[in-house]
């Protein structure tokens, strides 16, 4: 009797054991987060209030990850994310895809501009069998916050799937552009639309029509120089006109996505708005 019961003892024990052990992976994984993004004094000071905040744990998965950028919001609503630097200094982004590379770089590069990244220069970039990474540095005064970032990249169809935070001035994104788009505007047939005068390229999408006819005013020296690409941003076709035009009519060639409207020179030539006449549906 005594040797059964040592048995169920036993083997209790070990389902304990083995129970235990799982939540504590599960915690060290969402904790081992946690603490890449605060400071080792931080976590330790607020050890209890940070339990607190992210119970129950289970809260902050998705399919078997840590749902980072949740983690992150958290962390921000509770004044635990210090993102600012005691002075201006180089910050350094990773963003990692396993997507198009050229298509990437353009989604990430709109979305930088529009958070107020003007000014920043490519460190390097690399593609192997299974991911691109860009990386990119410029100073800055205090680190991106991925919530922003997060937002902006939903507007093309792409979310963040993993952030991990080297150092305060040193991260890395993973980035998911399985559902990428870019953010512009499509053009419908007979819809007129107007481009308004701009320094950067003219992006539209072009998926639904068949042709395209583009006029200029008087005022402009316009020297068309358009460019097509398909849905992963490869390009498709480019035509160049070296004169003076007022009126242009293209047709869209069939697997085209986008097209990209700009001037040989510089878009400073074009002083008033282009107008654009789409037609035929597809």
């Amino acid at each position: 009797m005594v040797k059964i019961f040592s048995i169920f003892l036993l083997l209790t024990s070990f389902t304990f054991a083995n129970d235990l052990g799982q939540d504590t992976l599960v915690e060290t994984a969402l904790i081992k987060k946690i603490k890449t993004f605060v400071s080792k004094n931080s976590y330790e000071k607020n050890r209890d209030f940070i339990k607190l905040i992210f119970s129950p744990e289970t809260n902050y998965y998705r399919q078997d990850r840590v749902d980072v950028v949740k983690v992150v919001q958290t962390l921000k609503e509770n004044g635990l994310l210090n993102l600012f630097f005691n002075k201006p200094q180089e910050l350094k982004l990773s963003f990692k895809t396993s997507g198009s590379p050229l298509f990437f770089v353009k989604i990430m590069g709109d979305t930088l501009r529009n958070i107020g990244y003007y000014r920043y220069v490519t460190l390097e970039s690399n593609l192997d069998a299974s991911q691109f990474t860009w990386t990119i540095v410029l100073n800055a005064e205090y680190a991106t916050d991925p919530l922003i970032l997060q937002q902006e990249l939903k507007k093309n169809g792409c979310n963040i799937i993993d952030i991990s935070r080297n150092s305060s001035n040193n991260w890395e994104y993973s980035i998911d552009m399985s559902n990428g788009h870019l953010n512009i505007i499509s053009l419908n047939s007979p819809d007129e639309y107007e481009l308004k005068r701009s320094l950067y390229a003219h992006w539209l999408n072009v998926q639904n029509i068949e042709k395209l006819t583009i006029k200029s005013s008087i005022r402009d020296r316009w020297y068309p120089q358009i460019a097509y690409y398909d849905k992963q941003l490869h390009l498709l076709k480019v035509i160049k006109r070296d004169k003076k035009t007022r009126k242009l009519s293209l047709t869209i060639p069939k697997c085209a996505r986008y097209i990209k409207i700009s001037d040989m020179y510089t878009l400073k030539n074009v002083r008033d708005n282009l107008i654009l006449q789409p037609s035929g549906s597809r």
